[in-house]
């Protein structure tokens, strides 16, 4: 265990990051809020007769002073009067920036759009084609997945998209031009749903060498259509938009979506973990694992430790170190307790889920525009699909690796 010192010391560096790249804001003559560096809250420092408090979970509980403490003292370059009151205001610290390295974005974002569709055909290669013995001749099923795919990084209406498909046919990717409804009607498609999801999971193969460290978390996306329900305590109808929820187990360094599940509208998140990791498990080799406290459970914490992995999930405040039956439980609540630090610093991986969504939907939109519910939880997984093909475009250039895929 560490020292008393050595604790303060480790308070005394985090504070010293805070100032280097957040801004703490001053809201009166003794009160400051300090960002907090896992969340979007923030924490509330003060200084009053002579003594400093902060609201955040460490000081509250151990009484001593926390690196929101140290950051504000840090920034303040005079000292504070008997009253408690600050006679300076916050100095103006340079944030940190971290390099990028334009040369392989820019040529990832230029030739992106080339790349994408000869990736998405590499993967749409081995769709298995259904035999129907009566009837028209059906669609070609890897061409339709194709244009569906590409329809969805377009980001245009199908009818604005039918120049696209032509496009896609001149360079020989689909062997015919569907029109424009029978794209939609192909979203509506129940089998569709299992295909995409292990095209997903094909396209996130590429980066298996790579990924060790992992995050879960969920998101929804919005939809047009609107639950209804009878309010008995107020005594009216009430309504609400309905929405997509994605869960999904992304890698840290490249964000690439190793499995996915999706819900309408809201679900319990603990209860995807098993499945998702377990997923993940079959292509990557799982280090950590990283999530909320929606996933904090004695089964999920020993099935992370099973796989060879440490789960880095938080407690709940009415939490004990008490388990029986589960050791990982125990032996992460003392680390959760007396290393919290330590903890932390592998717990803040979290955010890259955060990071990931925001990717998707800041590229491909964060609503749908189908309007049946097979159609939404196809549109949501095309999407995430197409996120995984851009991961593996940038990494191509960033990294140098080599789209390699292949089916199981």
């Amino acid at each position: 265990m560490l020292a008393n010192y050595q604790i303060l010391e480790m308070r005394l560096q985090r504070g010293h990051e805070i100032i280097a790249n957040q801004k703490i804001t001053q809201s009166d003559s003794h009160t400051f809020l300090v960002p907090s560096q896992s969340s979007n809250d923030s924490y509330r420092v003060q200084f009053l007769d002579g003594a400093c408090t902060c609201n955040c979970p460490d000081h509250q509980y151990r009484k001593v002073k926390c690196k929101h403490i140290f950051a504000v003292e840090i920034s303040i370059t005079r000292a504070i009067d008997k009253n408690g009151n600050v006679t300076e205001t916050i100095t103006k610290t340079a944030k940190v920036t971290y390099s990028q390295d334009w040369v392989a974005y820019d040529l990832a974002q230029t030739q992106q759009k080339e790349l994408y569709m000869r990736l998405l055909k590499d993967i749409c290669t081995n769709i298995h084609q259904p035999q129907y013995t009566f009837g028209r001749p059906t669609l070609h099923l890897a061409d339709m997945i194709f244009v569906s795919a590409f329809k969805v990084f377009s980001t245009f209406s199908l009818r604005r998209f039918t120049s696209d498909m032509k496009l896609a046919m001149e360079q020989g990717y689909i062997n015919k031009v569907p029109y424009y409804s029978s794209v939609a009607r192909y979203m509506e498609n129940p089998e569709l749903t299992p295909i995409i999801k292990e095209l997903t999971t094909i396209s996130s193969l590429p980066l298996t060498s790579i990924e060790t460290d992992f995050t879960i978390d969920s998101s929804g996306f919005g939809t047009s259509r609107f639950v209804k329900w009878f309010d008995h305590k107020y005594g009216k109808e009430k309504d609400s938009r309905a929405w997509v929820k994605a869960h999904l187990v992304c890698g840290v360094k490249t964000n690439v979506v190793t499995a996915v599940e999706l819900t309408m509208t809201n679900a319990g998140d603990t209860k995807f973990l098993p499945e998702l990791v377990l997923q993940t498990a079959q292509n990557f080799t799982i280090k950590e694992v990283s999530g909320d406290k929606a996933y904090s459970s004695r089964a999920n914490m020993e099935l992370i430790n099973e796989l060879g992995a440490v789960p880095y999930i938080p407690f709940r405040k009415n939490a004990t170190g008490r388990a029986k039956n589960s050791p990982m439980w125990k032996k992460m609540y003392h680390y959760f307790e007396y290393r919290h630090e330590e903890f932390l610093e592998h717990y803040h991986k979290r955010s890259n889920a955060e990071t990931t969504f925001h990717m998707i939907k800041s590229k491909f939109g964060d609503s749908v525009r189908s309007k049946t519910e097979v159609a939404q939880v196809n549109e949501v997984l095309l999407k995430i699909l197409c996120h995984n093909i851009c991961v593996v475009i940038q990494e191509m250039f960033e990294l140098g690796i080599k789209p390699k895929f292949f089916f199981s």
